[in-house]
């Protein structure tokens, strides 16, 4: 009965799930999910790469190329995607200003094509420059998408639903990274000869966004405060809410107007200026920092081999690792329920405190090993724990700050130094984790249980409670935090005695 319904008899409410729950699986098929997914499914094809690299370079010179510059090769292949990361955040913001949320996440799939294009001729034109570019395209793709996904979520959800909706980016990168995982399979596109394939699968997730995201409505707060266009305003708050009172919202997002009335949009060196973002800037660098300075990059990296030690085969580990990409997507779904429930500060809190937890029972595993061979399987334990515990907290939580943080005007910069700064962190990471692991040997978790233990007691500290509240209160709430004399009021004073009456 309820599917023969026509459109304007259906109740208001599910129209307004539908609508929100497409929008949030086509800006996130699109987003997130290609970051997830063109990092997880990298380490199965890595033989296969790094032969044809060989093959290439004999057939143009005549002579194979030295092992150590094979992995150097690799590791520029590798390395270019989070370099492409970092100009695609430089680029989010602009993008976000001039053409909108929901265009930015349409038009950045330029880069996804070119570099589906660049992958799926690479071996036939025998050039391993073509992986290399291409790499570096679909960075630029992931660095767009990750900064702009949130914002556009964000402001087009209610505020009862804006934490849940924004976290659900961290759902589809998890997501994405386990099909990565399992596209990557020996079984599946793993073989050699289908590596190109792989590589230019990125093409799917792309033509989905751009079949379904011109169909949904763009961000009424951008459309309202930016473009000035209250009508356009107003439709896309009745597609995403239906045809309910929007009267308060409206009047919501009137007075966010009015306060960024005669402002233009910041510009991020602008950010660290200014008094009044001081504690939002902050909070971002520290936790932003955090987030990727955890470890959880650590376990990922370290699982094949402590899975080896552990006694499980060769052949099976890629299997084994499968599992850790579904803990974590298993969490964010986890996260994404409780986080209107349970709040920000909660699954920060809790999510940090839990990873140094772990962090300090697998470095202790590792110590004991050699007398105790058991405690390779309490390390494999903390494994997966470690990483239950960042979906549950850091990697939903920390990247919708930017939006809900700064206001209108700065949100786009904010999203800029959040994307730049988690770019360069994992770059960073990504260098120097061969030789942490070179130098402190067990000990390697050590310097991440340090991160994990400041991010808790920041968050504990710093962090305002952001849930069931109005961009405009927060923004209100974070300057009298930031002005903290000026939010005392003047000082009171007796009333004046009043001798004579006057007719």
């Amino acid at each position: 009965m309820e599917d023969e319904l026509e459109p304007s008899l259906r109740p208001p409410t599910q129209i307004q799930g539908r609508i929100l729950l497409l929008t949030i699986c086509a800006a996130g098929i699109g987003g997130t999910f290609q970051f997830g997914y063109n990092l997880s499914f990298m380490p199965g094809p890595r033989s296969h790469i790094q032969e044809f690299t060989n093959e290439t370079w004999q057939a143009r010179t005549g002579e194979p190329l030295p092992d150590h510059l094979i992995l150097l090769m690799w590791s520029l292949i590798v390395s270019l995607y989070p370099l492409g990361g970092l100009f695609g955040a430089l680029l989010a913001g602009p993008l976000a200003i001039t053409l909108g949320r929901k265009k930015s996440l349409l038009v950045n799939n330029i880069f996804v094509v070119l570099a589906a294009i660049l992958f799926g001729f690479s071996r036939k034109a025998g050039s391993f420059e073509m992986i290399m570019l291409g790499r570096l395209l679909v960075g630029v793709s992931a660095g767009v998408s990750m900064n702009i996904q949130p914002m556009y979520l964000g402001e087009s959800a209610p505020k009862e639903l804006r934490g849940a909706v924004a976290m659900s980016s961290a759902i589809f990168t998890a997501l994405g990274i386990v099909m990565g995982q399992v596209v990557g399979l020996r079984e599946l596109l793993g073989d050699p000869q289908a590596w190109p394939l792989l590589l230019a699968s990125c093409l799917v997730p792309g033509v989905l966004q751009l079949a379904s995201l011109p169909l949904l409505p763009e961000s009424p707060r951008y459309l309202l405060i930016d473009c000035g266009d209250t009508e356009a305003c107003l439709a896309a708050l009745r597609r995403l809410r239906g045809s309910g009172d929007l009267a308060r919202e409206l009047e919501e997002l009137e007075e966010e107007r009015a306060a960024c009335q005669g402002c233009r949009a910041r510009r991020p060196w602008e950010l660290f200026q200014h008094r009044a973002l001081r504690r939002q800037v902050t909070s971002l660098v520290v936790l932003g920092s955090a987030m990727e300075l955890c470890g959880n990059d650590l376990m990922y990296a370290y699982a094949s081999s402590v899975f080896q030690k552990a006694g499980v085969p060769e052949a099976k580990v890629q299997y084994a690792t499968i599992g850790t990409g579904s803990c974590e997507l298993l969490m964010a779904i986890v996260s994404c329920v409780a986080v209107e429930r349970m709040g920000r500060r909660v699954l920060l809190i809790g999510g940090y405190s839990l990873m140094a937890c772990w962090g300090s029972i697998f470095t202790v595993a590792l110590c004991l090993q050699s007398s105790f061979p058991w405690t390779l399987y309490l390390a494999v334990a903390c494994i997966f724990a470690s990483i239950l515990s960042f979906g549950i907290g850091p990697a939903g939580v920390t990247g919708i700050l930017a939006t809900e943080l700064f206001d209108q005007m700065a949100r786009p910069a904010a999203c800029m130094v959040c994307g730049a700064l988690m770019w360069i962190m994992l770059f960073l990471v990504s260098l120097g984790f061969p030789f942490i692991m070179e130098a402190l040997s067990h000990f390697l978790y050590v310097p991440f249980l340090g991160v994990c233990v400041c991010g808790a007691i920041y968050t504990g500290l710093f962090l305002p409670e952001t849930k069931g509240k109005t961009l405009q209160e927060i923004s209100e709430e974070l300057h009298r935090l930031n002005f903290p004399r000026r939010a005392q009021g003047p000082t009171w004073r007796s009333p004046e005695v009043i001798q004579s009456t006057e007719l």
